[in-house]
């Protein structure tokens, strides 16, 4: 698969408003974006997104017609990138992650893990979720809370990438969870991972789009779901994933920018759900609501 790296430099604000601007465009077709500082005094930045299946010309002329007026006349570059695994590329050296009682680690990081706690191996894979995103160890953290005061019955992880939020209520609940994600490289790399950490048996690995699927009906409906998805698709998805869960019910929201939350929040609220907490990580927000109890 061809990859085409596009950037686009400029001063800060402008940096960061093109960055806006894709990512509403891309992120939902699962073209990752970025914005980070690119010189010494800190006032210009880069806005970076890749591309896929097209030439460099051809992914230039696209960002350009995209942003028209709004890139501000800044440079547009595109070049191609090497076919290698990127996400295995850049997560290398990365060190493991503490989130609550969990360890996250890859499997050269072995000989670092704590006599106490729960360890989590997860390697490098073409699937988002190792513990190092502020939105991941954020719902670890929250799942490491939530379990450790209650119980619950039915477990869901919607979006579950490589399955790592799947993988740590199972090993805390030692409870059956459904993780599902719209992408079959997900779950195929998040079920090989809960039989890598010892959870094979409990983590049932479905690829299903939205939360429509007839698979939430037959193993719902759950009092303990985590999305760690993207602010749209998260408010699209809210009816669907209301109906889905059960009167008193548990909910942890991530994958948000902190000014996601108050127009989560509405969508969410008009479910029933109210906020219960939330934790800021980084400029990300993880969010846990409640609906048909005071407390989580």
């Amino acid at each position: 698969m061809t990859t085409i790296r596009v950037r686009i430099t400029a001063l800060e604000f402008e940096a960061k408003r093109i960055y806006e601007l894709l990512a509403r465009d891309f992120e939902d077709e699962g073209n990752p974006v970025t914005v980070f500082e690119s010189s010494p005094d800190g006032r210009t930045w880069t806005a970076e997104i890749l591309l896929f299946d097209m030439s460099a010309d051809e992914a230039r002329d696209l960002i350009r017609d995209r942003l028209g007026v709004d890139a501000f006349a800044a440079p547009v570059e595109a070049e191609p990138l090497d076919d290698i695994n990127w996400v295995e590329k850049s997560l290398e050296g990365l060190t493991p992650v503490r989130a609550g009682r969990f360890f996250v680690h890859g499997r050269h990081d072995r000989d670092k893990r704590p006599v106490n706690g729960v360890s989590l191996e997860i390697e490098a894979a073409l699937a988002f979720g190792t513990g190092h995103h502020g939105t991941t160890a954020g719902c670890l953290i929250e799942i490491d809370r939530l379990l450790s005061r209650r119980r619950y019955q039915c477990l869901l992880d919607l979006g579950t990438g490589t399955g790592v939020l799947a993988i740590a209520m199972a090993r805390l609940a030692r409870q059956r969870v459904l993780a599902t994600d719209i992408d079959p490289v997900a779950t195929r790399t998040a079920a090989e991972n809960a039989v890598h950490n010892g959870v094979g048996q409990l983590v049932h690995a479905v690829t299903a789009a939205g939360a429509d699927a007839r698979i939430f009906a037959e193993e719902g409906p759950f009092d303990l779901v985590v999305a760690n998805i993207l602010a749209r698709p998260l408010m699209r998805m809210a009816v669907a994933v209301s109906r889905c869960m059960a009167p008193q019910a548990t909910l942890i929201l991530s994958g948000l920018r902190v000014e996601d939350g108050p127009r989560i929040l509405f969508a969410y609220g008009t479910q029933g759900f109210h906020l219960a907490r939330r934790q800021d990580r980084d400029g990300w927000l993880t969010l846990t609501l409640v609906r048909g109890r005071r407390d989580p």
